[in-house]
């Protein structure tokens, strides 16, 4: 095998591991539990989950996707988790190589992960996730060669202001609440660790997945515009995007008008 693709495989089997991390904090966040102990641990039967069946990806399949204690059913997307954050760290290796920068948007990734599938499965964005990440992603910029503090700075106040402006319009014009505090502290930790100049791409690519697939939904299930689409997933996604190829999609768009 090629020494990169070793490398590569490497930093996915690692990134799978952080990932196995994630699932824990996914689980136990929301419900106030700590994120170390105790053990992992089958939620039905409480039985421990030894080190040979918690191995990322590679036991859900070994394991047929059920405990190994009292048979019951394991979600699949626990491994689909590992394998996402695996996927996201040969990413973060391939663009930005080994790097401070790399080791910062791994954390990154990582935590966009987190809050990804706790929004999907709860609708809140934890601020014990989000509140800490924002003056993490502001000391990281002194470590980014293109992202200056003051970037990350404006990209704080813009992408927490910019939502909340938003969310209070939308409030008035409205009479309801349509955007949680949640979302507006998420944009404003995007801001911190992707600067002010990514801001109003993330708000355009997640509004437009927002609608591709909320109008769908609502359709199908029969809703009206009451309809809860956490908006959280759709800002991470959003952010990968922009991170990995917000420049060239942006230079391609440009193009049209050159």
């Amino acid at each position: 095998m090629p020494a990169l693709e070793i490398v590569l495989t490497c930093i996915f089997v690692l990134g799978a591991i952080f990932g196995s991390f994630l699932n824990v904090c996914i689980y136990r966040i929301p419900g106030g539990m700590s994120v170390v102990s105790p053990a992992s641990r089958c939620p039905k039967c409480e039985t421990k989950i030894r080190w040979y069946q918690n191995i990322p990806i590679l036991s859900w399949f070994l394991l047929k996707g059920r405990c190994a204690s009292c048979g019951v059913n394991i979600s699949p997307r626990y491994a689909l988790v590992e394998a996402l954050n695996g996927l996201l760290f040969v990413l973060v290796l391939w663009f930005f190589g080994f790097s401070w920068t790399a080791l910062i948007y791994a954390l990154f990734v990582s935590l966009l992960v987190v809050i990804t599938f706790i929004d999907l499965d709860h609708q809140i964005i934890p601020d014990i996730i989000s509140l800490p990440s924002i003056p993490i992603g502001f000391t990281c910029s002194f470590a980014i060669p293109w992202l200056s503090w003051l970037d990350s700075l404006l990209g704080i106040l813009l992408g927490g202001g910019l939502l909340l402006v938003i969310a209070w319009l939308y409030e008035i014009l409205l009479k309801r609440e349509g955007m949680g505090g949640g979302d507006i502290k998420l944009l404003a930790m995007i801001g911190a660790f992707l600067g002010w100049k990514a801001i109003f791409p993330i708000i355009f690519f997640a509004s437009l997945g927002g609608t591709l697939i909320g109008v769908p939904l609502m359709l199908i299930k029969g809703k009206d515009s009451r309809f809860a689409l956490p908006f959280g997933p759709f800002l991470a996604s959003a952010s990968i995007i922009y991170l990995f190829w917000g420049e060239q999609i942006i230079n391609w768009y440009l193009s049209f008008y050159r």
